[in-house]
């Protein structure tokens, strides 16, 4: 059943350890200049082309409120630079935007809030440490945006790096069946992070947690969704929630949502299927989130279930090439709708039950979609509420995370063995990250350029 099960587990490692004479870690620290004439900016312009054009001056108002925003919509030009870095031959699902905004808390089936990756328009099978960098550099450039010194983003980079090196090591020991099923609930969370800290700073910890916690799926419904006659309908709240009807150049109809929804349960356990054809659709809206997939579409659909206050939220996201396919010259195999579904299902602990997707067949050009739960206890943490010490140690818990999430691919002791037991991996995981940082800071100038000169549009 598995194509290494000829081989020992030291046999694996001692592989993995093997791969430092190709690839030294030390190498992984290198920012490889971009070629002459490299353009960011128009690289991000034609990243926008098959997009809602009226909804890119929103995206590129969103990259512009600081250099952290930027980098959270520049996944596209990281994965270029990074391939044409020095990358290892380690592939695994990787989440492809790992930065530390896309991790987060939401319900598990059995209802109990787990923290976990929560993003995954990106995702693709790729070198591991193209996730591992994407979260340093996110780290290094909020330590940056809090008024960190140099020293303290490295430090904060690096111990991140340690953190995934280590989780790594002790994820190569367990059982495959382990492996799959750890989790990292909220509760151990809190625990982890509790852990460095005095009593006052512990309380603060409980209040970011506990802020997450109180952010229900029933609280979200309040807020999106009003009665008119009995009957709810989505708020009227733009660029947030639009009338599917507002916007005249989407590319999708109600007709397409019907056939959407209708068609992505398919995808699903027949059990899933069952509970899903209990609802009928009541309203769809169009739902503008988040910076970098801002422009694809998105839709948020109200179902009713047993009465007009048995609520169900669905997003509708369309799915595209994903930046890593596209970075490597490569064609990905799967629908990108499809793509999206197995990487997350991969690896997260605890998918959605609801996620599936289908694709528009008929479309021209064809439209790929994901489909899952608009609200589900999902939260993530605002880092500005951090200090070093709080950011470092939600840092070790992200990393962790991602360790645990690399794991299920199945090469974690190659993974642990070509990363050791020294500090090495982590001295370059920092470096990257001190010199990406850097990098993104360019690239946001170079985009208020772009638009002091009159080259991109944004949203007043």
């Amino acid at each position: 059943m598995s194509d290494s099960s000829s081989m020992t587990f030291e046999q694996r490692r001692e592989a993995g350890r093997a791969m430092r004479l190709d690839t030294p870690r030390i190498s992984l620290a290198d920012l490889v200049d971009r070629p002459t004439h490299y353009d960011p900016i128009g690289e991000l312009i034609a990243q926008g082309e098959d997009r809602v054009q009226s909804l890119l001056p929103i995206r590129y108002a969103r990259m512009l409120e600081s250099p952290f925003a930027f980098y959270r919509g520049a996944a596209l030009l990281m994965a270029d630079d990074l391939s044409r870095g020095t990358s290892t031959t380690l592939d695994v699902q990787i989440c492809g935007d790992a930065h530390l905004s896309n991790f987060g808390v939401f319900s598990s089936p059995e209802r109990q809030l787990v923290f976990d990756v929560n993003d995954f328009d990106e995702t693709e099978i790729g070198p591991f440490e193209w996730d591992v960098k994407r979260l340093v550099t996110s780290l290094a450039i909020a330590s940056e945006q809090l008024g960190h010194r140099a020293s303290q983003q490295e430090n904060i980079a690096a111990a991140a790096a340690h953190e995934y090196r280590t989780a790594m090591a002790d994820f190569s020991l367990m059982s495959r069946l382990e492996v799959w099923y750890a989790t990292l609930d909220l509760a151990s969370a809190m625990k982890e992070l509790r852990g460095f800290f005095s009593s006052p700073e512990r309380v603060r910890i409980d209040d970011i947690f506990r802020r997450v916690k109180s952010k229900g799926p029933e609280s979200a419904f309040t807020r999106v969704v009003v009665y008119e006659n009995g009957i709810p309908k989505f708020v009227n709240r733009p660029p947030h929630f639009m009338a599917l009807t507002s916007n005249g150049d989407s590319h999708l109809g109600r007709e397409d949502v019907d056939e959407i929804v209708t068609n992505y349960v398919t995808t699903l356990s027949s059990d899933r299927q069952a509970l899903l054809r209990q609802f009928e659709i009541r309203d769809v809206a169009r739902h503008v989130v988040g910076v970098g997939s801002v422009g694809t579409e998105c839709l948020a659909v109200l179902l009713v279930g047993r009465t007009e206050h048995d609520l169900l939220l669905l997003q509708i996201k369309e799915a595209q090439t994903s930046v890593v396919t596209r970075a490597r010259g490569l064609t990905s195999t799967f629908e990108p709708g499809d793509r999206v579904v197995r990487g997350q299902r991969m690896m997260q602990a605890t998918p959605d039950v609801l996620l599936g997707w289908h694709t528009l067949e008929q479309k021209v050009p064809r439209r790929s979609f994901y489909v899952r739960q608009l609200y589900d206890d999902k939260a993530s943490i605002d880092f500005s509420a951090l200090d070093e010490p709080l950011l470092i140690a939600y840092a070790r818990v992200c990393a962790w995370t991602l360790a645990r999430a690399h794991a299920r691919s199945g090469r974690s002791a190659e993974i642990a063995g070509y990363l050791g037991k020294n500090r090495r991996f982590d001295e370059a995981m920092a470096s990257f990250a001190l010199q990406y940082q850097k990098r993104n800071e360019s690239d946001f100038h170079a985009m208020r350029d772009a638009v002091q000169q009159g080259r991109l549009r944004v949203h007043a």
